[in-house]
């Protein structure tokens, strides 16, 4: 597949160094091969220069004119809803769990490995009960237990029945 997200005006970034990293910006212009002027006008992102080994293009392209001022981009950016769509992906999604997970302490992070540890046993009897009542060529199998539970049931049915 050829490459699809290009520097180009309007292009929606993700900044990664710096006291603002996380923040996403607008591209408005390009400077040269190595930086652009970016703008977050409603992410608390002034107008400024930044390299692009410092940017991670996003899929999202919001339309603007060529060099526009804060206020027309804040206009389009509005008008293209981001905010809601970025929520709605999964960078997002994965970035904030990543920032959850930077944001624990050490006791959260033990009850964080207290509680994977629970889970995994959990699945690991369910996984191998499935794996105990099926054959390997995935048909269900008949245990002993299954047979004498079958046997006492029809016992009991017998001792229960009218005589006739």
């Amino acid at each position: 597949m050829p490459f699809q997200r290009f520097v180009e005006t309007g292009r929606i970034a993700k900044l990664q160094h710096g006291p603002l990293r996380g923040r996403l910006v607008a591209i408005v212009d390009c400077i040269d091969q190595t930086r652009v002027l970016v703008d977050g006008p409603l992410t608390g992102v002034s107008r400024q220069e930044y390299r692009l080994n410092n940017l991670h293009l996003t899929k999202y392209r919001i339309k603007f004119p060529y060099h526009a001022p804060t206020r027309v981009v804040r206009k389009a950016w509005t008008a293209f809803d981001l905010q809601k769509k970025w929520k709605s992906s999964a960078w997002s999604a994965k970035s904030s769990s990543i920032v959850k997970r930077t944001t624990l302490n050490d006791f959260d992070r033990f009850k964080l490995r207290f509680a994977k540890r629970q889970r995994n046993k959990l699945l690991t009897i369910a996984f191998n009960t499935l794996k105990k009542r099926t054959k390997s060529d995935g048909t269900p199998r008949v245990l002993k237990k299954d047979r004498r539970e079958k046997l006492r049931k029809l016992k009991a049915e017998k001792k229960t029945a009218p005589k006739k």
